[in-house]
């Protein structure tokens, strides 16, 4: 590492820790070692920012609002029309999220995505969890699936959602014109056309025996999608235990979809020559030079945008100064807004030596997942098996991480009384007070 990036990447790293991380953070990320994990996740996490403002402009539109939410379909007016998918998906995915918060008011909330998407969507965790498993292993873009990590987790502890506001989600669709979208109308509207079948056949021209692998290969595609499905809440969680239980039922869910379709797909490829891989590899290609020329025609609209690098590749640059880059700024502020509120949980709950302690230790292990989840991601793969394999590998470690906190989290609510947990879960909803 060259003498300049060095020092901009450790200038990073101290100003997270030591000016917006609350102490217990400094001394486990500061004493022990392991700032870089921070670091990467304050600048690596902030992917597609300068796309932001244009799907805030999207929020607010009335023209969302009355199709995507009055139809209960969160892809609205929007389907069939060509867009930037991630531009789109934070808007659907906001204007779904914020319908049921503080009564719709406000224009974004705290636990968004830093692209301005939310993983959280009332009950529901990872909402288009099946298409983000399309696009990272057929067409090699892990965008969306790296955004997910320390702040789904933290908003699971600290859940934005009033109990009565997570009811709205699951309540019976009773009448006409409804605001908030529920929960079965998000799993099932989230998969937005599954395994690209007339793609992949236009690509690798199958004869007649790959085309029935290819279909084989659909079919286990769409029970992928049917086994996430079945994991999307029947009813709010009320407590953060249960909802860093949907987390694992989810991902839980992903995981065995993937497993699920693997056996078909190593089928299909290995009826494939290596002209007709190639060609099935370079769907990946094409569609990072979509999203390229979509960047570009925005870009163009605002010229205030910095074109000398990619949003993605700017986010993960080390060599980046947190001092005057505007979008790492915007990290920083996302960052104090998943501080702990570790002295007015201890002073609200009236916690003991004991209790306190075992906060800490979940408070920590929850900090841990930064590192462990970064959001930069790595180079894809180049055959849809190896990006498979990476998915998996991305998934599980986020579940092993998702388990980790909720085990700490047992250990803490062990010994505490009914007033307490019930203070404890009122401590997100007042965020947004």
């Amino acid at each position: 590492m060259s003498g300049r990036m060095g020092l901009a990447l450790t200038g990073a790293t101290l100003l997270i820790a030591a000016v917006l991380l609350p102490e217990r953070a400094e001394a486990q990320f500061g004493i022990r070692g392991g700032p870089l994990g921070v670091a990467r996740f304050a600048v690596g996490h902030m992917i597609g920012m300068s796309r932001l403002r244009h799907s805030r402009m999207a929020v607010r539109s009335g023209r969302y609002r009355s199709a995507a939410l009055r139809s209960q379909d969160p892809r609205g007016a929007e389907r069939g029309q060509p867009a930037n998918p991630y531009v789109l998906r934070a808007a659907l995915t906001a204007q779904a999220a914020l319908a049921g918060w503080q009564g719709g008011r406000r224009l974004q909330g705290w636990w968004r995505h830093p692209d301005g998407s939310y993983g959280w969507v009332g009950p529901v965790f990872w909402p288009f969890a099946h298409d983000d498993l399309t696009n990272a292993i057929i067409l090699g873009d892990a965008t969306s699936l790296s955004l997910y990590g320390y702040g789904d987790i933290y908003a699971a502890i600290f859940a934005p959602y009033a109990a009565t506001e997570l009811a709205a989600y699951t309540a019976p669709q009773g009448r006409r014109g409804r605001r908030v979208p529920t929960a079965e109308t998000l799993c099932e509207a989230s998969d937005t056309g599954g395994l690209p079948v007339d793609r992949i056949a236009a690509a690798v021209a199958p004869n007649e025996l790959q085309r029935t692998a290819l279909d084989e290969l659909a079919s286990a595609w769409t029970s992928a999608r049917d086994t996430i499905r079945a994991a999307c809440p029947a009813q709010a969680p009320a407590a953060a235990a249960e909802r860093l239980g949907l987390m694992r039922e989810r991902l839980d869910a992903m995981i065995k979809a993937i497993d699920a379709v693997a056996p078909p797909l190593a089928k299909f490829t290995d009826l494939l020559d290596d002209e007709q891989k190639a060609r099935l590899n370079a769907l990946g290609g094409e569609r990072r030079a979509a999203l390229a020329s979509m960047q570009r025609k925005e870009t163009n609209k605002d010229t205030s945008k910095d074109t000398s690098k990619d949003a993605q590749a700017a986010a993960c640059d080390a060599d980046s100064d947190p001092r005057y880059d505007e979008k790492l700024q915007r990290q920083y502020e996302q960052l104090v807004q998943q501080q702990w509120p570790a002295n007015d949980i201890a002073a609200t709950l009236r916690l003991d030596e004991t209790a306190r302690a075992r906060f800490e230790v979940l408070q920590d292990t929850a900090l841990r997942t930064m590192q462990t989840l970064s959001a930069c991601p790595t180079q894809p793969a180049a055959t849809p098996q190896a990006r498979l394999t990476a998915v998996k590998a991305r998934l599980e470690t986020m579940l092993q991480a998702v388990s980790g906190v909720t085990d700490a989290l047992d250990d803490f609510e062990a010994d505490l009384s009914d007033e307490q947990k019930a203070g404890f879960e009122a401590i997100g909803p007042k965020r947004g007070a």
